[in-house]
């Protein structure tokens, strides 16, 4: 998959690289890399998004090892929605700061995340419903106990798109069928895509995104 061009930057303590929108008014989508990536991990992604996109892709703020970055702390038990909800805070307050400084609209902006990232995505979604639009969940899953606050509906009116490998060993296929259902359960409307593959997303799971981004 060719790699879309961007630039990297710094903004307060973030760095991060960024693609300008080709065509105006553009709308923020947030790319959330996975654990131990960085800023130029989802870059092989977005080469066919629709082109009113202004990509950021932030590098995680914590070290993970042996290396790259991490989206919580500590890597004790598989993740929770409370491990996220710093990072979850602090990529709000980053995307808010960034779009008033550029002069761009941030009220309701779309999220993509992989493997981890995509548990920070949907993390997103749970805390801040009224300010994340469209949803991108690839080779990940939803972190555990987000389903104590289904009971709300905080998903009502939005469509999440699931992306997954049958062959996933990282994140096991079952966690994320059951992801799907809790994403349910809050009321979203899914797509869910899955493909006979490892840790990755598909090329028919990326054409699927693209489509799901473009309506």
């Amino acid at each position: 998959m060719p790699r879309l061009e961007s630039q990297l930057a710094t903004f307060e303590e973030w760095t991060f690289r960024y693609h300008l929108p080709q065509t105006r008014p553009g709308r923020i989508l947030l790319m959330i890399h996975g654990w131990t990536g960085d800023e130029n991990s989802m870059w092989i992604f977005p080469a066919k998004f629709p082109t009113n996109y202004w990509l950021l892709a932030p590098r995680a703020p914590w070290e993970a090892s042996p290396s790259g970055f991490s989206w919580r702390e500590s890597r004790n038990g598989w993740p929770t929605l409370d491990d996220f909800r710093t990072a979850g805070t602090r990529l709000m307050d980053f995307v808010d700061s960034w779009a008033l400084a550029n002069g761009v609209d941030a009220g309701t902006f779309d999220v993509i995340g992989f493997s981890q990232g995509a548990a920070v995505a949907a993390t997103l979604g749970f805390l801040y419903p009224q300010r994340i639009g469209k949803m991108g969940l690839l080779a990940g899953f939803v972190p555990l106990g987000s389903n104590e606050i289904t009971e709300t509906r905080p998903l009502a009116g939005k469509h999440v798109f699931m992306a997954h490998g049958t062959r996933d060993e990282t994140v096991p296929i079952d966690l994320a069928r059951a992801s799907l259902n809790i994403l349910k359960e809050a009321g979203a409307e899914t797509t869910f895509h899955e493909a006979d593959v490892a840790h990755k997303l598909s090329v028919d799971g990326l054409k699927a995104l693209e489509q799901y981004l473009r309506n």
